[in-house]
């Protein structure tokens, strides 16, 4: 079975620290020891609990949905903001993560239902309707419906707003029964609700003109506007709601065990850190104006230019596109580090530096090693009869979202009668890796398609800079290069 298909059933991670019995001792499991010894003591129950059965089994199984807020495969592995909750959890309780993928939003409700899996986390709400039928675990975030319009429209204001407009909502959303509770106020509002839209669908809906205005939720929001600059927000529709898991009816043992799980995140701050991670603004993903880079090549630059022609030479690489992947990685900043844990000047994860032998990501040599070498090893895995520069621009795609999804791409490519060894093609399929209508298609799922085309088109207007300084004798670069040359 494809294990990252949208139908697999996929493991995940390994247990973390120390085993006591079938828990394991970990910075809050002491909570969890207390809370479930008082359960089972109470119960009067032989049989095993909910928890005790999955941890005889060895592992947790997760219902999700493949996207930006909840779970997608990244450039090192699975990732996402649900994702990361549901692996803490699994670890917490001595156990491996199942992935079981919904087809649609509405798909998970059932498929837990028939035990398909032991909870539901996509960013699910809490509202007094579901709660009638589901049975909710701890809330852990707030969230409010957002209602998005495109640059140049008339900003929404007000719900009367949307009369007689293009409105969209995915099916079965608590914005979908938001609006039929305005609708017995303001019969006139109609919408179009979509099984097979993912949020992302939304905005791209709302940014071409397809549509006029969609309700997202305001975590959804924030971890795109960034990369649809054309979409903005109007107003805030109805109260904020919490977020929640959906949890497997049965003993109280699973709802005990988050609950102590998620006091334990809150008290040493690991939540806030998963919300810096996916949803903190990030200045890097954007086009960095001219202003800031030529400050920066000033600055930084001299002192690590040497090490950029020395490891080009070395590496039959162009030292301006090594230090142009290097700036829109970090500005050539040596120490900086990100909140997904990738650092150094080359931006390299933890994963990638193990697998290039790299010790120490945040000495600049190394970095810049490990960087030219990467980029080589993806070069040498694009078809050979692609021709340069379409290989490099490919291979720089798959440096920023990982080698599996570039594939995907080319595959998309080809059946929409492109050519797949054309850059220019593969460039324009990319962003539908975050529709769910194609990526629900593909191999590896979900990917942000259109923040690698932004990076490579950076990283190609940076080297061109740097190409024509370079031709001009910028006094920056003389100077580094007076010094290879003497050694």
């Amino acid at each position: 079975m494809d294990t990252h298909s949208k139908a697999a059933v996929k493991p995940s991670g390994k247990p973390i620290g120390k085993p006591l019995g079938k828990l394991l001792i970990t910075p809050f499991t002491g909570v969890i020891i207390v809370l479930l010894s008082l359960f089972f003591i109470s119960s009067g129950n032989d049989e095993l609990t909910q928890v005790e059965q999955i941890q005889a089994r060895g592992y947790l199984t997760m219902i999700t949905r493949n996207g930006a807020t909840s779970w997608y495969l990244g450039r090192d592995g699975d990732t996402g903001f649900e994702y990361d909750l549901v692996k803490g959890f699994a670890d917490s309780l001595g156990v491996k993560l199942k992935i079981r993928p919904a087809a649609r939003f509405q798909d998970m409700f059932p498929m837990l239902k028939a035990e398909a899996g032991d909870l539901i986390a996509a960013n699910v709400s809490r509202t007094p309707e579901r709660e009638k039928y589901l049975n909710f675990g701890p809330d852990y975030e707030l969230v409010d419906s957002v209602v998005v319009y495109r640059r140049g429209y008339k900003k929404p204001r007000k719900l009367a707003d949307l009369i007689g407009n293009r409105i969209r909502v995915i099916a079965g959303s608590s914005h979908e029964a938001e609006l039929h509770k305005a609708q017995q106020d303001l019969p006139q509002l109609r919408w179009q609700s979509n099984n097979d839209n993912s949020a992302e669908d939304l905005f791209t809906a709302v940014a071409e003109g397809i549509i006029d205005y969609a309700i997202v939720d305001s975590l959804v929001f924030d971890i795109n506007q960034r990369y649809f600059p054309l979409v903005r927000k109007g107003f805030n529709l109805g109260q904020a709601r919490p977020l929640a898991w959906v949890l497997q009816a049965g003993d109280k043992s699973l709802e005990l065990a988050s609950e102590a799980y998620f006091v334990g995140l809150k008290q040493n701050q690991q939540l806030s850190q998963f919300k810096l991670k996916y949803f903190q603004q990030s200045d890097k993903l954007g086009h960095v104006g001219m202003y800031t880079f030529m400050a920066q090549l000033k600055k930084r630059l001299p002192a690590v230019l040497p090490i950029f022609l020395e490891v080009a030479h070395t590496h039959n690489l162009e030292w301006e596109l090594l230090a142009a992947m290097g700036y829109q990685e970090s500005h050539w900043d040596p120490d900086a580090v990100s909140f997904t844990g990738v650092r150094g000047i080359m931006m390299l994860t933890r994963q990638t530096a193990l697998h290039l032998g790299v010790a120490d990501r945040e000495d600049p040599t190394q970095s810049i090693e490990g960087g030219a070498r990467y980029i080589n090893e993806l070069l040498g895995k694009v078809p050979a009869r692609i021709p340069m520069p379409d290989r490099l621009w490919m291979a720089l795609a798959a440096y920023n979202l990982g080698y599996g999804h570039l594939e995907d791409a080319r595959r998309l490519t080809q059946s929409q009668g492109g050519n797949p060894d054309s850059w220019a093609d593969v460039e324009d399929t990319l962003p539908l890796l975050s529709q769910e209508k194609w990526y629900s298609k593909t191999r590896y799922g979900y990917s942000r398609g259109y923040e690698a085309v932004k990076y490579v088109n950076n990283i190609r207007e940076y080297a061109e800079t740097l190409r024509w300084m370079q031709d001009r004798n910028h006094p920056a670069l003389d100077t580094a290069e007076n010094e290879r040359m003497d050694t």
